[in-house]
Parts: structure tokens; sequence; C-alpha cells
């Protein structure tokens, strides 16, 4: 156990500087060799989107390979953290606030970025794409081609739904200024879903002065029901209902009701419950932007299948981020890392798959949940803390931490991510599993040494 376990207790600063649902960390890639490469043998990156993945790609290429041509293409005309835009809603962050990389990374890269421009074609056999930009459909060329064009919005089949005009996903910065536009004029706003999505845009709405009536609609009996117990959840609902927030529980709309103009009036929550609406957020998920692949061979599943280096099934096309089912900043990174440094000739797996961990801060209460924190049968031991304001939920089975929540005081939830993420058995977990401290991982040698 000593073994799994020599670097578990890292600091904890990135831990108590919360930022919503991981923001960007440091992300050491492992260790690679790049072949030699004559000057006058340039190759040609391409990379489809211009998000997290798609920056960190043309970053870790430039520094691989100084010479090579890259090319982005994407629909955003602007590079921003979808983390963000709440912030963009309640007028704390303007468009370049949200910004995560300089307003002149581009050019500092020697990359060229064609803007608002959508890939219609991918051609595997003659390594090219085909793209539409400004009306004109357009080819490019490449020799290594990276996908990273991550994920649309989900809208769900309720009746009028997809038709119904002041309704918005929040998903695209366009999406987060139209909501604050609507939002000035609104008298009753509902956001439909409960996950972390909908609970960005209503931590946005409520710190705007003179905003109408919120309500959420969430289908469990909690909001963030895979992130948080019913505790830690009461925890938010309260607040917010301090905020005016009304929340209806255990409900999904059946149909959304129009008026003459096409326009939301209300939802339909079954049974003739009806709230009223003039403005509608739908947080209902996300999917996979794969439809640029279709023809094209490459396999998809949720979204476009890779190996543990960023490759497709097609020669010389990789993919990263969203857009092969990751959901989360940090393993998305880690992806875009690897998948460039393989195109450049250098050596490099996906080492660290982990993606069960979320952090937030809505209105002053910063939370961390880590692993499975819902039971899928009463085998496994579920123990609780509370001090004050401080809550901690700890999921074990035969001595091994499955999940965790940590809610106010969040220090040292690093090693409990630890434990959590390599499955590390610990003797009688159940019994101290809110009083580990280092003396847990050390052990005496005969000499008296210490050692993990």
């Amino acid at each position: 156990m000593f073994d799994k376990i020599k670097n578990i207790f890292k600091s904890d600063k990135e831990e108590n500087n919360v930022t919503h649902k991981n923001a960007p960390k440091e992300v050491t890639v492992p260790a690679h060799k790049i072949g030699p490469k004559s000057q006058d043998d340039t190759t040609t990156y391409v990379i489809i989107g211009a998000s997290i993945a798609g920056v960190t790609a043309v970053k870790t290429l430039r520094e691989l390979d100084k010479g090579a041509k890259i090319i982005v293409i994407s629909k955003d005309e602007n590079i921003y953290s979808r983390c963000m835009l709440h912030h963009l809603i309640s007028g704390h962050r303007t468009i370049e606030g949200i910004n995560f990389v300089d307003g002149d990374f581009m050019e500092k890269q020697n990359a060229t970025w064609i803007k608002k421009a959508t890939v219609k074609e991918i051609d595997p056999n003659n390594k090219k794409i085909k793209y539409e930009k400004d009306g004109k459909e357009e080819e490019l060329a490449y020799d290594k081609l990276l996908i990273t064009s991550g994920a649309n919005a989900f809208v769900p089949p309720v009746k009028n739904l997809r038709e119904a005009k002041n309704v918005y996903p929040l998903r695209n910065i366009e999406d987060a200024i139209g909501i604050k536009e609507q939002a000035k004029y609104a008298k009753n706003i509902v956001i439909m879903g409960a996950g972390l999505v909908g609970m960005d845009a209503l931590a946005g709405l409520v710190e705007i002065d003179g905003i109408g009536n919120l309500s959420l609609i969430a289908s469990e009996d909690r909001i963030l029901d895979k992130q948080l117990d019913v505790k830690a959840a009461k925890a938010y609902e309260d607040k917010f209902g301090q905020k005016g927030v009304k929340i209806y529980k255990n409900r999904m709309a059946s149909e959304v009701l129009i008026d003459e103009d096409g326009k939301v009036k209300g939802i339909n929550l079954g049974n003739d419950e009806i709230i009223d609406c003039d403005l509608l957020v739908v947080s209902t998920g996300v999917r996979s932007n794969i439809g640029l692949v279709e023809g094209s061979g490459i396999e998809t599943e949720k979204g476009i299948k890779i190996n543990e280096k960023g490759e497709t099934n097609k020669p010389d096309i990789y993919a990263a981020g969203d857009v092969t089912g990751t959901g989360i900043w940090p393993l998305a990174t880690k992806q875009a890392e690897v998948a460039a440094t393989n195109m450049a000739g250098g050596e490099a797996v996906i080492e660290d798959r982990f993606e069960f961990k979320n952090t937030m801060n809505f209105l002053g209460i910063p939370t961390v949940s880590v692993g499975f924190i819902t039971p899928p049968d009463d085998t496994y031991d579920i123990l609780t803390y509370t001090d004050g304001d401080n809550y901690k939920m700890a999921v074990i089975k035969d001595d091994v931490l499955i999940g965790f929540i940590a809610q106010g005081d969040i220090s040292y939830v690093g090693p409990y991510t630890q434990l959590v993420k390599e499955k590390i058995k610990v003797d009688n977990l159940a019994e101290r599993v809110f009083e580990l401290g280092y003396s847990d991982f050390f052990k005496i040698k005969e000499d008296g040494q210490f050692e993990w």
C-alpha cells in the first residue's frame, strides 16, 4: 500500500483555490522523444476546434515542431472557457474576461486561425477537409489532423421545445449573450435541468439586479444528483431559496406552452401543473459533435473512438476533448497534449483517465465531489461528518474509498481524491475515514527510519 500512495500528499493549494468544474491545471505529459526533422520537411497540422483541447494542441505542437504549419478552423471567433459563461450572464466578466489565453495567442504561436467556419466533410483517403465560410465551400489539405470539435447541447424531444422562441441552451458564448439580453425583459425565467450547467445558469441569473422570478426544474429528488448527496445538495437548495428561487424536484416537463408568436409562455409539468415562463434555459446534457465525421469511416460510439495515443482508426487523424465523450477540462487537456505529441513524432500515452471529480462554488459554498456518491446497493458503507457548515460524506466498500464529498472546508481533499482514483485499500477505513493523516501512510523500518 505504501508504494501506491507515495505521492498522495501533494499540496492542496489547488483544492483551496476553488474554480467550478476543474479549471485548467498544469499537466505533465509522459516522457517522449522527438525524431529529427529536416528544415525543408514542413508538416501541416490542421486542428478542428478552438476550445481548451485545440488550444492546448496548438501550444504543444509549436513547442515540438518550430517550423510546422499549424491551421486551426473553428465555428467560434473567440477563445473562452465554457465553465465561465455564467459569469458573462451575471455581468461579472466580459467576453475578454473569460478568455483563458492571451488575445494574441494564435499570432504568438504562428498559427493560422480560420474563424466562423463549419467543417462539412473529412476525407481521410485524400487527407483533406471541406469547410464552409461566408457561404463558400473551401478545401484544406493536411498531413496530420486533430479533431477537437467539442459537443453540442442536447435538447430533449419535449412537445414544442425545439420550435419555441426565447429558449436557450448554455453551451456557447452566443447562448450566454442571448440569455443575458432576454433576462432584462423576462418576468418568469425557468431553468430546465439541475446538473452542473443548469446550476451555472441559475448562479449567473440570480446575481442580476432586478431579475424576474426564477424557477428550476430538477428531475431527481435533489439538484446535482450525480455529484451530491441529499444533505450537500440541500445546502445549495436552501441558499438559492433564500434568493427567491423556486425548485421543482422530481419533475419533468411534458410540454412547452407557446403563444401565437411561437414564444414560450409556460411549462407543463404534468397533472395540469403549469409554470409561467417567458425565458427558458435548457440544460439537459450534451452530445459529442460527431456529425462532421459521418461518411469518413472514423469510428464512433458516443464520441469518436481513440486509443491511448489519441489516435482514431484512420491514419494521421487524432481526436481529443468532448468530441471523444470526455466531459471534464483536465482530461481534455491531457488528451490534447498526448495527441499533439504523437502527431509531432513523439511518444506519449494517456495514463490518467480519471474524470469523476467536480469542484464547485455556488453562492459562497465550496464543494468537491470525487468518485461515485450514490451506491448501487446496500453492500456499501455510507458515512457522514458534520461540523457547523462543514460537511463530509464517504462511500466505502471493502476498505476502499469509492466516493467522497467535502463541503465548506475542502482542505486535504487531495489525498482522498488519490484514494478514490487509485482504489487504494486502507485497513479499517470506515472507522477512521475522516481522521486520516500523514502518519497513516508511514511505517518504521527496523533501523528506526520512517518510510512510505
